[in-house]
């Protein structure tokens, strides 16, 4: 299942029902882990690799993957495909994938960055707290009903990352 929402306290919230006790979670957009707080709480026998960008993720969660030892973090840009690669070379399974960019913008940075990371780690579930992508749903109307069950879109996930996207190059070295 794919989840799309903005409130901050709706996307916590929604972690509760997602998240199993011993869920590997791929956190996309700690920042300073008051989210990634919740998610290691809520599965005290998984694992969670936290990731974020920003320079004031730094301290926050060192003191936190102190205090809690199932939390990695990596100060990444997950833009880029060798974030990608230390994360797949670190876990074998992921159940759940959260993606929190910005929040409320660049909508599509944030479905860039899930598709190329759902396709590549074929989460059981996945949470995306995006309000630009939650205003597209709602917006939208469609007359196909093309549907994935799980945490990725199986529709397309056998395509891979189209090579001719040449926006692609910028995060990732690996495609020509």
């Amino acid at each position: 299942m794919i989840k799309v929402v903005y409130n901050i306290k709706v996307y916590r919230e929604a972690l509760k029902d997602i998240i199993k006790a011993d869920d590997v979670v791929v956190e996309l957009g700690c920042h300073v882990g008051n989210s990634t707080k919740i998610l290691s709480e809520l599965a005290p026998e998984g694992k969670i690799f936290a990731m974020d960008n920003s320079p004031e993720s730094v301290e926050s969660m060192g003191k936190l993957c102190q205090e809690y030892k199932n939390i990695e973090f990596k100060k990444a840009d997950v833009r880029l495909h060798e974030t990608l690669e230390y994360v797949i070379k670190k876990i074998k399974t992921c159940d759940v994938l959260s993606v929190d960019l910005g929040g409320g913008y660049h909508p599509d940075t944030t479905f860039k960055v899930f598709f190329i990371w759902s396709s590549s780690l074929k989460p059981r579930d996945t949470i995306i707290r995006n309000r630009g992508l939650l205003d597209f749903i709602h917006s939208s109307k469609t007359e196909e009903m093309i549907k994935s069950e799980h945490g990725w879109l199986e529709s397309s996930g056998k395509d891979g990352v189209p090579p001719r996207l040449k926006e692609f190059t910028l995060w990732s070295s690996k495609i020509k």
